[in-house]
């Protein structure tokens, strides 16, 4: 049996005027909706991350915590359980149209006002790819949004961004069994390729000169570098190049109503913001966040100051970074310290 739901959205429309056909989010929850139906938070997945990559940060005691709490994670499409090129009957492989990240924010929210008879959300939260989801949210249903936390993900993916992800594409494709995306088998030259440029990217300097992955329980930079292979050889090739069009297109100015405006999109948030860059994230850099943060209206800017790059975000991947964020998620559940609008708080995570 799965471990998650399905919703059925049947002929869905996309941004790019293409119609994903038999449309389905995969999700799951976690707690149960209050009388006054106030105590929704909403979860999104991120590069290469499902319903389950989440569950290490909810449970009793933590602040995700489903005693108290209505906790939805949606799987966005093209991660191999809500509809994507591996399991598309229609349209299959590199049949599959372009979808974006405004397409997956309209099908959640379909999914939790239609489905679900959600109108207001108490947070919206993502790590990476999640958060860039979650920026969409809070510009496109700004009414619904009380709270907003984005980790280690901006609200349109910048210039640096779109270069490194052309470059691990670009290897992934350079790999003859590819074969244009109508692969017969896997690729997995090209997926070990694109496993091992990555790895230089999700994580940084100060990362590999002090041997951090020791943490993580890797003896050498090479057996980091091997585990990426296999955890990359195990995704389908087109799944992770149709999220890796989503992430490259993403930006929130192209919620409607703002026509490409991204300080309007941003400047229409009124969710109470707590912004979570790193300090040493190379790709989603800080610079970029906090020009972002710069027109939000009601908004604290807190960096994790951490020696883990992009993946300081990961939900409970390292203890400090993650208590550091489940601070935040208190915080703005319970309308303590974040409420009192936009701050330069400049605190972080163990250095």
């Amino acid at each position: 049996m799965s471990d998650y739901l399905l919703y059925q959205l049947g002929a869905f429309g996309l941004a790019s005027g293409e119609t994903l056909l038999d449309a389905t989010l995969a999700y799951e929850t976690h707690g149960e909706l209050n009388s006054r139906r106030d105590n929704a938070v909403l979860l999104l997945t991120w590069y290469t991350g499902t319903h389950r990559t989440y569950r290490q940060i909810i449970g009793a005691g933590r602040a995700l915590d489903p005693a108290h709490h209505f906790i939805i994670v949606v799987n966005m499409f093209g991660n191999g359980l809500s509809s994507s090129p591996s399991n598309s009957q229609h349209q299959p492989g590199p049949r599959f149209p372009l979808v974006s990240v405004g397409d997956n924010v309209r099908a959640q929210h379909q999914l939790v006002t239609a489905h679900l008879g959600i109108d207001r959300l108490a947070l919206v939260c993502g790590w990476s790819m999640g958060a860039m989801q979650a920026w969409h949210w809070a510009a496109a249903y700004a009414p619904m949004v009380g709270a907003l936390l984005p980790i280690c993900g901006s609200a349109r993916c910048w210039p640096l961004n779109t270069v490194f992800l052309a470059g691990i594409k670009a290897v992934l494709q350079a790999d003859p069994a590819f074969d244009q995306g109508y692969y017969r088998t896997p690729p997995l030259s090209g997926l070990a390729a694109f496993a091992r440029v990555y790895a230089g990217w999700a994580y940084c300097a100060t990362f590999y000169r002090e041997q951090r992955y020791r943490t993580l329980g890797f003896d050498s930079i090479e057996a980091l570098l091997c585990a990426w292979e296999r955890d990359h050889q195990a995704w389908d090739a087109n799944d992770l190049l149709c999220m890796l069009s989503t992430w490259q297109q993403a930006d929130i100015g192209l919620a409607p109503p703002f026509a490409g405006d991204l300080d309007a999109a941003l400047g229409a948030i009124t969710a109470t913001t707590i912004v979570m860059p790193c300090n040493t994230d190379l790709y989603f850099t800080q610079d970029e966040a906090l020009m972002e943060f710069r027109y939000l209206k009601q908004a604290q800017w807190r960096p994790i100051i951490s020696p883990y790059g992009h993946c300081a975000g990961a939900p409970g991947r390292f203890p400090d970074e993650t208590a550091f964020i489940e601070q935040a998620i208190r915080e703005l559940l319970s309308g303590d310290d974040a409420s009192s609008g936009r701050s330069g708080r400049q605190d972080g995570g163990v250095k």
